[in-house]
């Protein structure tokens, strides 16, 4: 049977028909084992990404990375398009990994790679861009402040994606009762928080420093940190310092003023009994220093001294005794008259205890009933109890028993 050449040519279409049927058939068939793989990333505000796409099983199919905007970046190894952040890092049958460089929050968002395979099969990973915060700056410190007044310390840092948290410090100690607010910055995406520092100023804290610390995911466990050193003005605080306990006639003594304010206090100003230092020549006033030489009696009185600076003035008091050496040496040498006494009491006490004991000893010599001179209750004596116990003269003078 022969042919005609137009019923040839389309039994051949026919057969190159059925054979791309088959071979589309084989490829969704082989498709069906082709799972674009790919993984979230989080990046800095600044850094590189690098979006990876991986493919286990792939029989020549073309891979694609597109960007939030269904922009296509690169199909295989062609770039499509143009932004120089973009480069290409693999490309394979099994990989398309690209890098996108100098991130900004802009880039944020959900990248897709797509396997052309009947149907497309596609994978998405989310770009993280996290915003990083500025330097923290504190504001409302005035210099100096006195003391008793009201401190308010702001602590202030922008730019933060997620909101950044700030603690407060003062000499490395935590400090927990502080304001905190976080307010959405112009452009959506960033946040500016602050935090606010309340206290009153105490001349402990003069010279403190107080610090603000800034603490986000962005910064790699290295926080930013603002410091302030306090200054704070107060009164002067006054103790006098004596260097000798038990003054005595003759003797010497030197009171020392110490005085500590902000600023330094003046020269300290010594006063007795609300007067002026009576005996100049034996007391002397060197700086903070007063020294009295050849103690006598009519030094005894109470010291002023008195310590002032811009900010105030206080002052504290010392009462001087002076003791007479002879009467301090007859208080307490030994007393021979009470010693004396004393002892002759405990002889007296003694000896009477004694006599008294040889009294009862004499009173009471003779007999007492053994354990063997029962039933003798109703006898008169003790001699007839123990002859009525046993019915034998003989017997009881054997039974007594005698003191000696």
């Amino acid at each position: 049977m022969r042919l005609k050449p137009g019923a040839l040519l389309r039994l051949y279409s026919l057969c190159g028909i059925l054979m791309q049927v088959a071979a589309t058939k084989n490829k969704v068939r082989g498709s069906q084992g082709q799972f674009p793989l790919t993984q979230n990333v989080t990046v800095v505000e600044g850094g590189t990404a690098n979006l990876t796409c991986r493919v286990d099983q792939n029989d020549n199919t073309s891979l694609q990375w597109s960007n939030p905007a269904q922009q296509t970046l690169y199909f295989d190894d062609k770039k499509a398009l143009r932004d120089n952040r973009i480069e290409l890092v693999r490309a394979s049958w099994h990989e398309l990994s690209i890098s996108v460089s100098d991130v900004s929050l802009s880039d944020e968002g959900q990248y897709t790679c797509s396997l052309f395979t009947m149907p497309v099969k596609t994978s998405k990973a989310f770009l993280t861009v996290l915003g990083v915060p500025e330097k923290p700056q504190i504001t409302g410190f005035t210099s100096p402040v006195m003391e008793g007044e009201r401190m308010q310390l702001t602590c202030k840092t922008s730019g933060s994606k997620p909101a950044a948290d700030i603690r407060w410090f003062k000499n490395d100690k935590e400090v927990k009762d502080v304001k905190y607010l976080k307010e959405e910055d112009a452009n959506r995406k960033t946040f500016t928080v602050s935090s606010t520092l309340d206290f009153l100023a105490d001349r402990n804290d003069d010279g403190a420093v107080v610090s603000c610390r800034v603490d986000h995911e962005s910064l790699n466990s290295t926080p930013q940190i603002a410091m302030q050193v306090l200054e704070i003005h107060y009164t002067p605080l006054v103790k006098i310092i004596s260097s000798n306990s038990w003054p005595e006639e003759g003797q010497s003594i030197i009171l020392t003023c110490e005085s500590k304010g902000k600023p330094v206090p003046e020269p300290v100003l010594w006063t007795k009994d609300g007067g002026e230092l009576p005996d100049p020549e034996r007391m002397v006033v060197n700086g903070r220093v007063l020294s009295i030489s050849f103690l006598n009696k009519t030094d005894n009185g109470t010291y002023r001294c008195e310590a002032k600076n811009p900010i105030g003035r206080n002052s504290t008091e010392y009462v001087l005794i002076v003791h007479d050496p002879n009467a301090l040496a007859g208080q307490t040498g030994p007393d021979h008259a009470l010693i004396g006494g004393i002892v002759a009491v405990v002889v007296f006490v003694t000896l009477c205890s004694i006599i008294l004991l040889g009294r009862y000893l004499a009173r009471h010599k003779g007999t007492y009933l053994t354990n063997e001179a029962k039933g003798a209750e109703d006898a008169p004596d003790a001699d007839t109890a123990i002859i009525n116990a046993e019915g034998s003269q003989v017997n009881a003078e054997e039974k007594k028993e005698y003191f000696i």
